[in-house]
């Protein structure tokens, strides 16, 4: 959905106001998390969404991975996940349903959850997702209003999912740049979240100040979201960003997504692109993505180490492709690092 549609119908719901709703609605960060004790909240996602793929098992992974990844964005743990499910029984037989599940199942078990149920309803157009619940300390969550003046942004997986898809619908793809495009969508965000953890048990204090995992609002989307929560500038470097295998010759071919242009209606002018930004870059970053990448904020004494750290954890990028700056909400998209 939209941006603008939901943040219209969410505008006159009631606040709510309860010291154990840590994080809410209000700030769009990518999940929930309700406070149990002192030392345990919960942190609370859902997400479903129609195919993009043909292989109904492999839909079932990218669709678990994807909700999966709102809980490692906030810095929580899965435990539990229940499915969610639009089937068309009169034109599709069980067996595509049971393949979807088992591949639901089977990137779940790898995260270390489990499925403990779930729902389904009989509709005409097939959709699949997870409601997941995780747990994570209270007094360590990741949220979007945190980043601070000189952090690093350091981005976990290609871009590209968006518009490597659109051309799949519409004529194919070379089978290699397919095989990636399914395996970084089903590749699970728990390696790049086990390392950013890993940085604060040696500080005092978390150096990793904000993350969100890039999905549908694309890179930029969600990084103006990030700027907003935090009142900071942010600054992307267009040729630092890791791309997805023929990403960049489908945004030449004319294969950019109806997000694009809703994700630039998103960011209301808040961008300033510098000359000589390549377009079909700038494309890109506003790409809306499938189980994407993790955006983390660290610190400028820690970026490095954290780019260690992630390549250590086999993530599928490293890459540091910003920073935070003074000034007003926003962002600067440059060529490269000055």
């Amino acid at each position: 959905m939209p941006a603008g549609t939901l943040g219209a119908a969410l505008a006159d719901l009631p606040r709510v106001s309860d010291p154990r709703l840590l994080i809410g609605h209000e700030h769009a960060d990518d999940a929930a998390v309700f406070r149990l004790t002192d030392e345990l909240a919960l942190v609370q996602t859902l997400d479903f969404f129609t195919p993009i793929v043909d292989d109904p098992y492999d839909f079932g992974r990218i669709a678990a991975a994807n909700s999966l990844s709102d809980v490692f964005a906030m810095g929580g743990t899965p435990a539990v996940a229940m499915n969610i499910v639009c089937f068309p029984d009169k034109e599709l037989p069980p067996e595509v349903l049971g393949a979807i599940l088992r591949g639901g199942h089977d990137v779940v078990h790898q995260a270390g959850a489990v499925i403990g149920g779930g729902h389904s309803v009989s509709d005409s157009e097939l959709k699949y997702g997870l409601s997941v619940t995780g747990t994570i300390h209270p007094d360590r969550i990741w949220h979007n209003g945190g980043a601070k003046v000189g952090d690093q942004l350091v981005l976990t997986k290609p871009l590209g999912t968006g518009v490597l898809s659109t051309a799949l619908k519409r004529g194919g793809i070379p089978s290699g740049q397919l095989d990636e495009l399914i395996a970084s969508m089903v590749h699970l965000n728990a390696g790049a979240a086990d390392a950013g953890r890993a940085l604060y048990v040696e500080a005092q204090q978390d150096p990793i100040h904000a993350a969100t995992d890039i999905t549908g609002f694309g890179l930029l989307g969600h990084a103006i979201e990030v700027a907003r929560g935090s009142q900071v500038r942010l600054r992307f470097y267009s040729e630092s960003l890791p791309l997805l295998p023929g990403a960049y010759e489908a945004v030449q071919s004319g294969f950019v997504t109806r997000g694009d242009r809703l994700n630039r209606e998103y960011l209301r002018g808040q961008e300033h692109v510098h000359d000589g930004v390549d377009p079909a870059l700038l494309s890109l970053m506003l790409d809306p993505q499938t189980s994407g990448g993790l955006l983390f904020f660290v610190s400028r004494d820690r970026a490095e180490e954290l780019t260690e750290r992630l390549d250590h954890a086999g993530t599928l990028a490293a890459h540091i492709v910003g920073e935070v700056t003074e000034g007003t909400s926003g962002i600067d998209i440059q060529r490269k690092r000055r």
